[in-house]
Order: C-alpha cells, then sequence, then structure tokens
C-alpha cells in the first residue's frame, strides 16, 4: 500500500492531488504541499542515507534546513543535484532521487565494514597516516578516501537551466515568516513603509504551520500582508547572507519544485537586497544531545517529528519515546499521541516540573531522572537503554521505532552574527543570543530566546514598529496578535550522556564527543581549531542542531564554562547555495562581454590565433605553414620588427581626452611625475600611484592644446583609470575645471616599428614632416593617414623606431591596409600580442606581471620619476619606511646560463645550496636579438647582485635553472635605436 504512514486528515497537504515519485528506483506517492522526505516517511521509508566516514545507517533526523542524514541526489542527467536535504525539496510529480554514501544498496552497503576500522579512524587520522609518500597524498590517497566517503555525484554535464541575479531595495526587511515574523511584517507594513518579507520555505507560518489552534491567525496575517501595496512576499528564498551597510544576499528557487524550468524562467534567482532596517526572525533550531547510538535511523528531533505530524500529517512512527530536558518539548509526544503514535515512555534527566506533572495527569508514562544510554537496531530502530541520570542503578530496555530527542534550542544567531553582533550564552536557556548590534537589524522571536507563539509574536510586532520607525516611518495601528500558552523552553543542561559506543555531536561529519576531546588532548583547543581538526559543524548543516553540544564538550575537557569557549564564527553561507546562482547569467558568452577591436575582420582573415586580454580579443600571432610552432611564428614576427618593420593593433589601450583650464594641474595630482611643464605637441611617459604608494597604472599622455590631453592606459586597466580620475576629480578636487571621457572605442590605434618605419608610413601619412628634427621621439601630431583624418604619435614599447597611428575606429581597417600595402617594400609583418610581450621583455619595458599591485616605483627602477615638489596620490604613503627599504625586491634581468635551459614565470630565485627565496621570475622569453631564454625578475638586494648568479627554482615543474642577474635592459640600454 501507498503511504501507510499518512494520516486520514489533518495537515497543508492536497489530498486531492497524488505525486508519483521514485526514490533507489522504487515508486512511491505523495502529494502537494510534500517534502521529500515528508513522502518518504508516509510511505515508511526509514533508511535514507549512510554516514560520512563510517557508513553507518542514517534516517531523517529533522524537518528543515538543519538536517544532517538525509542528503540525496536529486533528478537525472545534467540536472542531477548531489546533496540536497531532503526536508526542504519540495514533492513534484516525477521526481527523482538516490541516496548518497554508500557502495551497493542501503541495506548493503559495502563500505559499512570501515566500522570496523572506526578505534583508528578517529579525528584526523589522514592527517597522521596519509604523510608518506607525499605525491601519494594527490594520486592515491585522496582519491581513495573521497571514493569511500561516496560523497554525491555532480553530472559533469553543462547545466541546461539559467540563473538571474536582481536587485531590491526595502526600508524594512523580515527575514522568516513564523509568529514574529509575520507580526513583524505586518507591523512594518501598516506604517506604509516598504517591506520585504523572505521565508525559504515553500508555505509562510515557520512553525505555525504545526499548530492548527494558530491557523486562523496566520492566515489573517496573511491577507493583510496581502493587501499592503508596499510589502513583498518572497517565499522559497533564502537569506543567506548579511554584509556591511545593510547588504544581505538571497536565492530564490524559482523553480526547484518544478520538474524544469519553464521557457524563459529561471531555476533560482540570486538577489542582492538592500535595506534600511532589518528584522531577523529566523527562529531557532532543535539541539540533539550526544549519547550512544544517537544516529540510529529513527532518532528524530521531537519537534520535527511533531511538524511531520502536523504539517504534513504524517505518523513518523508506530511506538515513540521522548527524551527531553525542557517543558516545551513534552507538546512533542501530545502531538506524536494524537497521530496514533503509541508512547511508550517520557525519559527526562529532572526530577520534576510542570510538563511532567500535565502529562502523568494525561495519562504518559513519564520516567523522571533518566536518560537514554544506547539505542537497540540495526538498519531501524527497535528500542532503547536508559538509565538513572548519572548512571546510577541497572540498564532498562524499551522497545520503540521512534526516539524523539530534545536537547533545547539553539536560537538562529547566523545572520546576526554575520552582521557583527557579539554572541552572549545566556545561562537560562543554555543557548548562545544575538549581543547588541552593530548595525541597523534587530532579533526578533525565537532567534533572541523568546520562544512560544504569542511571546514570538509579541516580540516580533515591536521590532517591526522599531524598524519602521528607525526608517523614518511613524506608527501604524497595532494589530491583533496570537494567544496561546507557552511551556518553558529553558532546559537542563544536559549535552551528552557518558556511556560505551559512539555519541555523535556532528551526524553529518560523523564526529563524535570523544574526537572532541581527542582534538583537546593534541592540543586543539580553541573552538575554532577544534572545529577545522575534527570537522565538526563543517557540513550542510553548519552545526545547526549538533555545533553547541561538541562546544559543550569541548568546555567540559577544558574546564571551562561554554559561554567562554563560544561557537565557531558564523559565516556566510548559512545554507547551501548552488554555483549556478551565485554566477546567475555571467557563464559562457555572458561571463563577461566579449570586446573586439576595429581591426578584428582583418586579423580573422590573415589566420590570427586568438587570446583573450581581458575582455578583449586580440591576435596572439600570425601562423604561417612553414613556421614549426607557436614559437617560430612569435620569433618571426619580433625577428621582423627589431630587423625590418612590424604592424600590431594596439586598440585596446585605454584612452581618456582630458580638457578643460585645470587639466595640467589635474594630471600633476593624479600622476606621480609632473605634466604641467610638457609641451603642446609633445608626449610624455607617466605613472599613476594608489593612495598606499603602490604602482597603479602606467601610460603616456600627450598635450594636444594648452588645455587639452590626449591620455593612454593600459589595456587591463582602462576601466579602473577612469574611475579612479573621476572619484577624485569628484571627492577630492570638485573645484578643478576638467572634463573627462573615455574614446577607447572612439579611436583605433596600429603601432609600426622598426628600423624601417618611417619609410612604411611615410606615403600614407599627410601634412606632417617625419624627419628627426620636426617629428623627434615623444613627438604628436595631427595628421592624415590614407587620405582620413588621423593623430600620429613617435611611441615606441618595442625599443625600435616606433609610431601609432590613431584613427577614427570606422576608418580603421582602410588604414591598416594602407599601411601594408606601403610597407609591403620593406618587408612589413603583422605581429600580435606575444611577440609584443617579447620585445617589450627585451627592451626592460614593465608591465602587468611587475606592475601587479605590490609594487613600488623604486621597485621598478622608476623611483626618480616622482617629482620631488608638489602633491600627488600616494605620496604620503609612498614614503613609508616599508617601501622604501633598500632591501626591497627590485626589477632587475635574468638570463639562462645554458641559453637552450628554459626559465618559467614564477620561479623562486635561490642562491646555491639554500631554500630562501631572494625574489621571483615576473616576465620570461626567448630573445631575439640575444638567442636563448631571458627575462624580468623582481629580486631583494637586486641592483647589487647584477653580475652573479642564481637559481631560478620551480618546484611545481622541479625545475632549476642557472641564471644570470643583468640589467633589465637587454636590448639597447642606451635608448639610441627608439630615436632614429
Amino acid at each position: 500500500m501507498s503511504q501507510t504512514h499518512r494520516l486520514p486528515a489533518g495537515g497543508h497537504v492536497e489530498r486531492g492531488a497524488t505525486l508519483t515519485f521514485r526514490f533507489d528506483g522504487r515508486s512511491y506517492q505523495g502529494h502537494p504541499g510534500d517534502t521529500l522526505a515528508a513522502a518518504l516517511l508516509a510511505n515508511g521509508v526509514r533508511l535514507v542515507g549512510r554516514s560520512f566516514k563510517y557508513h553507518r545507517p542514517r534516517g531523517i533526523f529533522s524537518a528543515g534546513v538543519e538536517e544532517p542524514n538525509a542528503l540525496v541526489e536529486l533528478r537525472s542527467g545534467a540536472r542531477r543535484e548531489p546533496d540536497t536535504r531532503a526536508t526542504i525539496a519540495e514533492l513534484f510529480d516525477g521526481l527523482v532521487a538516490e541516496s548518497q554514501t554508500r557502495q551497493g544498496s542501503l541495506a548493503f552497503d559495502r563500505m559499512a565494514v570501515s566500522g570496523l576500522a572506526a578505534p583508528w579512524l578517529g579525528a584526523g587520522f589522514y592527517y597522521k597516516t596519509f604523510m608518506w609518500p607525499p605525491r601519494f597524498w594527490e594520486r592515491v590517497y585522496e582519491p581513495l578516501i573521497r571514493r569511500a566517503a561516496g560523497l554525491g555525484r555532480a553530472s559533469g554535464l553543462p547545466d541546461p537551466d539559467h540563473y538571474e541575479s536582481a536587485h531590491a531595495h526595502c526600508d524594512v526587511l523580515v527575514v522568516g515568516s513564523g509568529a514574529a515574523g509575520l507580526a513583524a511584517a505586518r507591523a512594518a507594513g501598516a506604517t506604509g513603509a516598504r517591506v520585504i518579507l523572505a521565508e525559504q520555505d515553500f508555505l509562510l507560518g515557520g512553525g505555525l504551520l504545526a499548530e492548527p489552534a494558530q491557523e486562523g491567525w496566520r492566515r489573517t496575517a496573511l491577507d493583510a500582508l496581502a493587501a499592503m501595496p508596499e510589502v513583498t512576499v518572497m517565499p522559497r528564498t533564502t537569506i543567506f547572507g548579511f554584509y556591511d551597510h545593510g547588504v544581505l544576499g538571497a536565492v530564490e528557487r524559482v523553480a526547484d519544485h518544478l520538474p524544469e524550468p519553464p521557457p524563459h524562467t529561471p531555476r533560482q534567482r540570486f538577489w542582492t537586497i538592500r535595506a534600511a532596517e532589518v528584522v531577523l526572525a529566523t527562529g531557532a533550531h532543535e539541539r540533539l544531545i550526544a549519547f550512544p547510538g544517537n544516529d540510529r535511523p529513527g532518532v528524530m528531533l521531537a519537534g520535527s517529528a511533531a511538524a511531520y505530524a502536523r504539517r504534513w500529517a504524517v505518523r513518523p512512527g508506530g511506538t515513540a519515546v521522548l527524551f527531553a530536558t525542557h517543558d516545551a518539548a513534552y507538546d512533542s509526544a501530545l502531538a506524536l499521541a494524537e497521530a496514533g503514535t503509541r508512547i511508550a515512555a517520557i525519559l527526562d534527566p529532572r526530577e520534576d516540573s510542570p510538563a511532567m506533572q500535565h502529562a502523568r495527569e494525561a495519562g504518559f508514562t513519564v520516567r523522571a531522572g533518566s536518560e537514554i544510554c544506547d539505542t537497540i537496531g540495526g538498519l531501524a530502530l527497535r528500542g532503547v537503554r536508559f538509565r538513572n541520570h548519572g548512571g546510577a542503578g541497572q540498564e532498562a530496555a524499551l522497545p520503540a521505532d521512534l526516539l524523539l530527542v530534545s536537547g533545547g534550542w539553539n536560537p538562529a544567531v547566523h545572520l546576526a552574527s554575520q552582521s557583527g553582533a557579539p554572541l552572549v550564552f545566556d545561562e537560562a536557556l543554555q543557548a548562545f543570543l544575538p549581543g547588541p548590534p552593530v548595525q541597523r537589524e534587530r532579533s526578533a522571536g525565537a532567534c533572541r530566546g523568546i520562544h512560544g507563539i504569542a511571546a514570538a509574536a509579541a516580540d516580533g510586532a515591536e521590532a517591526g514598529r522599531a524598524a519602521a520607525e528607525g526608517a523614518g516611518f511613524p506608527s501604524g495601528p497595532a494589530a491583533p496578535l496570537p494567544e496561546a500558552a507557552d511551556a518553558s523552553h529553558a532546559p537542563f543542561p544536559l549535552y551528552e550522556v557518558r556511556a560505551r559506543g559512539k555519541a555523535f555531536v556532528d551526524l553529518q561529519d560523523d564526529v563524535t564527543a570523544e574526537d572532541m576531546r581527542l582534538a583537546h588532548r593534541e592540543g586543539f583547543t580553541h573552538i575554532e581549531h577544534a572545529k577545522r581538526y575534527t570537522t565538526h559543524a563543517m557540513g550542510t548543516d553548519q552545526g545547526k542542531s549538533g555545533g553547541i553540544v561538541g562546544a559543550a564538550v569541548l568546555a567540559e575537557a577544558r574546564g571551562e564554562p561554554l559561554g567562554v569557549v563560544g561557537l565557531p564564527r558564523f559565516r556566510p553561507y548559512t545554507t547551501p547555495v548552488a554555483w549556478g546562482a551565485m554566477a546567475g547569467e555571467a557563464v559562457g558568452q555572458h561571463f563577461q562581454p566579449t570586446r573586439r577591436t576595429p581591426l578584428h575582420r582583418w586579423h580573422e582573415e590573415a589566420g590570427a590565433v586568438w587570446m583573450d586580454a581581458g575582455i578583449w580579443k586580440r591576435p596572439a600571432y600570425y601562423p604561417r605553414p612553414a613556421d614549426a610552432d607557436a614559437w617560430a611564428s612569435v620569433m618571426r614576427e619580433a625577428r621582423a620588427v627589431r630587423e625590418r618593420a612590424g604592424i600590431c593593433d594596439v586598440s585596446t589601450l585605454g584612452k581618456i581626452d582630458i580638457q578643460g583650464r585645470d587639466a595640467a594641474a589635474f594630471l600633476d595630482l593624479v600622476y606621480a611625475n609632473t605634466f604641467s611643464t610638457l609641451a603642446v605637441g609633445r608626449a610624455r611617459y607617466g605613472l599613476m600611484l594608489r593612495e598606499d604608494g603602490i604602482v597603479f597604472d602606467d601610460g603616456t599622455t600627450s598635450r594636444i592644446g594648452p588645455q587639452h590631453f590626449y591620455m593612454t592606459t593600459t589595456t587591463a586597466q582602462a576601466g579602473p583609470v577612469m574611475q579612479h580620475l573621476e572619484f577624485h576629480l569628484a571627492s577630492c578636487w570638485p573645484d578643478l575645471d576638467v572634463s573627462l571621457a573615455s574614446v577607447t572605442d572612439q579611436w583605433a590605434t596600429m603601432s609600426i616599428a622598426g628600423p624601417r618605419a618611417r619609410e612604411a608610413i611615410a606615403p600614407v601619412i599627410g601634412g606632417l614632416d617625419l624627419s628627426d628634427a620636426a617629428f623627434p621621439f615623444m613627438a604628436v601630431g595631427d595628421c592624415t593617414a590614407a587620405g582620413v583624418p588621423a593623430r600620429l604619435f613617435r611611441l615606441s614599447f618595442s625599443g625600435e623606431m616606433a609610431y601609432e597611428i590613431a584613427v577614427p575606429a570606422g576608418y580603421a581597417d582602410r588604414v591598416w591596409r594602407a599601411v601594408m600595402a606601403a610597407g609591403a617594400a620593406y618587408g612589413i609583418e603583422p605581429y600580435g600580442v606575444e611577440a609584443l610581450g617579447l620585445l617589450r621583455i627585451e627592451k626592460g619595458h614593465v608591465a602587468g606581471p611587475e606592475l601587479n599591485g605590490q609594487t613600488t616605483a623604486a621597485d621598478c627602477g622608476l623611483g626618480r620619476m616622482l617629482k620631488k615638489r608638489g602633491d600627488f596620490i600616494g605620496r604620503a604613503l609612498a614614503g613609508r619606511p616599508g617601501l622604501q627599504d633598500p632591501s626591497r625586491p627590485r626589477l632587475v634581468g635574468i638570463r639562462s646560463v645554458r641559453p637552450e635551459q628554459q626559465i618559467r614565470a614564477g620561479s623562486h630565485l635561490l642562491e646555491a645550496g639554500s631554500s630562501e627565496s631572494l625574489g621571483w621570475v615576473t616576465s620570461v622569453t626567448r630573445g631575439v636579438a640575444r638567442p636563448g631564454w631571458l627575462g624580468l625578475a623582481m629580486l631583494r638586494d637586486g641592483e647589487a647582485r647584477i653580475g652573479t648568479t642564481l637559481t631560478a627554482a620551480n618546484p611545481l615543474f622541479d625545475e632549476a635553472a642557472p641564471v644570470e642577474i643583468v640589467s633589465p635592459h637587454h636590448y639597447d640600454p642606451e635608448n639610441a635605436r627608439v630615436r632614429g
């Protein structure tokens, strides 16, 4: 029979519709409104997985995001998604799910034999066991461990779904839709404030969904919110992170509840929400108790079992035992009894309480001063063993197929902690609560220790009103609040029952209480260290139900109060987030825009091999049939520049037009060298620093007129430099009369370099005398090129005489072809980025590998450029002693002692017989002017080491090459060739 454990009435499921799904190859049925976990329990499925390390049988433990056991693979093919919690997976017709962490079937897992090795598989065993030989870790040990662990399988196929990114702004963001969240959203919405209510569940109500008596109030609150035009309700939306300045991250599961998204619909949507005020009503997670066998299928959190009975109308067991340490948990026994479950006994370590008395009066068997010391069963629970609290007396047994456990409640403080609020330990609740807020946020309800429907709703209403007032809105009319008799949630401080057997504090990662004590004995006494050593609270559940239990065990081992030991710091993400959601639409061709220069088509016709330079497509080189390999093509192109002439597309350089009465003064402030003295018709190399004194970018700026300058930047920094200029002009010097315009796309630029460059362009250029006397190195002038308006620069990045022709982008192809035709008599060849890099390394020009965000002007041999008088960005911090230290790594050249021996960029420079790194190789190439491998490097005491020999060691390739330290200017150090 299908759904043998489904109750005939009640719950929030639609019995009029039946959904068919498959789990581990078998077909089952459920209803709309079910989660996969609820539907499995309704069909009597108890065993849903195996544990991570020991492959112990595991069942459904909870009913929400804190689930540590029921991790499954959902869907099949390209949409297969591993490690999905069955407790939050919304059931749909045709759903296919597979269990994980097994080899073979769930009932006969071959890896269960690893449990026999448990004494040798304690915390950190892999750190101690798999140390030798070192190379075996990646090649042998890690693959074996991963296969043994049986982590879920990604499909390995392209994701057929798409994702979106979106932004939202609101006056008040309410996170959570339980009693506190609904009351907060209603109170804030009544003021007219823009309110967003985000709820991770597909039904709104939180704990109210398991309170049939409060259904009327829940529906009234939802109707009121629906009638408020400024209130946006977002179900299936998880707030996963709280960042600075009221920014929160969220993922909306738009179509996860469907077999596949409808056309043009994203599967998930990534939200960036900016809120003036935030109300956190995230509730609390019930905590486990560590005792031997607390992981057996059939052991379940008491509140979750009640939720299955009341929300999903499922009877999770036939005979149950409740093991609880506080009064509020007794309601779970009542809920199960109403569902037809026989309550064999209630075990409580306390001697007496009001709940015990009421339970006895209701006919329940209550054993005060008792504790569970073991469970009985194999693949499913068959009974429990209990004893007097503290271990006195004889053990006794009770038959049961369901054990309800509640050691108290952990407020869901994750988002409050991420916002910066400290955590404060509350002795009465034995829980950590959010302390004074750092940002404009407030917690309400159970997430700050206010338990019970009535109390939480009242607290939420007050928080919602206060948040709206904080956002500038007057108080609105008060709404009715629910009435309920709330039992005490203050627990007896019992975290562990010490007895023989494995008592787990983290079910997902198989971390036992003894593992925590072992971590303490081995020196990992801080909670953060113990977490990483044992993997406690590092799974998808993030320690929501067992984190404080492991901390309590560690506190006992340290002999300190739990409040002193604390919890590990909570970080995003509060629950797992799919990579697809984080990427959004930025995948494939949408990852970033593809930019092509105006000459792209010509390069394609010439057979260019393309490379990505940021978002630009640039020719790397132009192969020819006679070239043996890529290096042969690059060397041929570079040789053409050195011996004849070459032409290169440099349109990707950033270009900024700067005009205004104060343009020269502005450039003096943003550049480290002076530009106000630059003559009209001349260009100057410029160096920009960041505020911290580190080199930001370099390039040339030309003076076109008295108040008109033309700046070029590196390709990579074109956008950041423009932002840098605009920011400082607006915020630091708003009184300056300066206008900025990015003209990168408006101008196409080509560089013609080589000893025959002037002859190659002479037939094309009109209106300028190209002689050295009339148009010297660093000259600039307006002209025509192939009959169209152009601007000519005499600049060189190659070390050869060179010119740059800038023309309106639409004329690029015409001018390029004209130069190629005119230069054919002089052997002109196109050259790509690879040859350009070879030439600049030979010449000793710095580029991105040297200007890596860590180097100063002095480090790069440009210290003399910094002007002695006048202010500029970065001047003050560039003078810090640490940046002036002469022993800092400085730019040098390197040459391979054996010309044929390759040097690799990234290699460390070592003295013979030493393992101390003195610096690193930044750029490497084969030489044209001087055969062999050569490059640039940053070397400590670099200038003093010129003439010495060091070793360029690269452990990744197991290589070591002797190199000679030389001047970075391998070619034409006198700079004569650029001047003709």
